[in-house]
């Protein structure tokens, strides 16, 4: 009997958008960082073996971080590993602290909104019925020991989508069945035509500089991506703006690209664009069956994981309105060394976005016979 392969299961909405943050933006801790591509890329349908080699790890050590994940959710991000001095507080204390610390000041009768280190050792130093006296370092140990961090407020929504499972579900069962006939479009932008920053190598002291500009007459631009999951490619151009005409383009050009007349499996996000007379009419002609990522869940498009290294390699560092012509050559050398240690490198930021509490994911395994 074969075993099955590990992956991870299903990501919450919440889930899925945090691990596609910490890709998408990077993160100052390598660790959490690491962790985050993991999980992304297992959401993403990569095997055990592919995402070793995308972060350059153990297969072990990323079986054990998936199934971490599985138990205890995004706190596997910070491991907690052993060593230091003894802790000089009993385990209630340290719950009572980090109960304190979690809750809102104004519950507790102060007078503001959030706590410092200073207020909250002040707090618990006077607390009535449980006085703890430990210092801030030490506070600040305790808070990141717990996995309490301080972190801005946010809003967040989940997908109201009536269809979420339905829509995730197909998505994963054509990615598992017709690998070479999947394809994915999505726009990637706006993208201003103007000098943006980034990083690289020079003498310590002497970044690399690029000149401010304060007329900008370029205006922006929308990369039409389209990604075939069966070969690994990437192909799109540049728009001034989204719609439909540009959609129906894209569409077209993604139904050359299997000219064999077979259907095909298109992954797209729910935009209105999307879903015109228009569309919908020449993808029932075409053998194209449009599958739609749930409402607020565009994370789960996996052409999202390869928009990365188009912003790392051609967008930043950048000072030319020719970006097109950039794009372009980057898409050539990308697609002639797809499996480059650069490139690999640079979708780990953002091959996080995608999701499922099941875990069958795109990419990662072998093309199969179509059905």
């Amino acid at each position: 009997m074969v075993a099955e392969p590990v992956r991870v299961r299903r990501l919450t909405d919440q889930e899925g958008r945090r691990l596609q943050q910490i890709v998408r933006r990077g993160s100052a801790n390598p660790v959490r960082y690491r962790r985050a591509m993991m999980l992304l890329a297992s959401a993403g349908g990569n095997r055990v073996p592919v995402i070793a080699q995308l972060v350059q790890a153990d297969a072990d050590t990323v079986r054990d971080v998936i199934h971490r994940f599985n138990e205890i959710g995004l706190a596997c991000l910070d491991p907690q590993w052993a060593g230091g001095r003894p802790h000089r507080l009993g385990t209630d204390d340290e719950n009572f602290v980090i109960q304190t610390a979690t809750t809102r000041p104004t519950k507790l009768g102060q007078p503001f909104t959030r706590w410092s280190l200073r207020k909250l050792v002040a707090y618990l130093r006077k607390v009535h019925g449980q006085v703890i006296r430990i210092g801030r370092e030490a506070l600040r140990g305790l808070l990141a020991r717990r996995g309490v961090t301080f972190q801005r407020t946010k809003t967040w929504k989940e997908s109201p989508d009536p269809e979420r499972e339905v829509k995730l579900d197909r998505i994963e069962e054509v990615m598992d069945r017709f690998p070479d006939r999947v394809f994915a479009f999505d726009e990637f932008g706006p993208l201003g035509i103007r000098p943006t920053a980034g990083s690289g190598w020079a003498e310590q002291g002497h970044p690399d500089r690029l000149p401010a500009t304060y007329h900008r007459t370029h205006g922006v631009r929308y990369f039409h991506g389209c990604y075939s999951l069966g070969d690994d490619t990437l192909w799109g151009v540049n728009r001034r703006k989204k719609g439909a005409t540009n959609t129906l383009a894209a569409l077209k050009s993604i139904r050359a690209a299997r000219s064999d007349g077979a259907p095909i499996y298109v992954i797209l996000d729910n935009l209105s664009a999307r879903k015109g007379t228009d569309i919908r009419r020449w993808a029932n002609k075409n053998k194209v069956e449009l599958c739609f990522t749930p409402t607020y869940a565009s994370w789960a498009n996996p052409i999202e994981a390869h928009f990365g290294p188009l912003r790392q390699f051609t967008v930043a560092n950048s000072n030319h309105p020719v970006q097109t012509r950039a794009l372009h050559a980057y898409l050539r050398w990308r697609n002639a060394n797809a499996r480059h240690r650069d490139v690999l490198a640079a979708e780990r930021k953002e091959r996080a976005r995608i999701r499922s509490e099941k875990g069958i994911r795109w990419g990662g395994r072998p093309l199969a016979l179509a059905a």
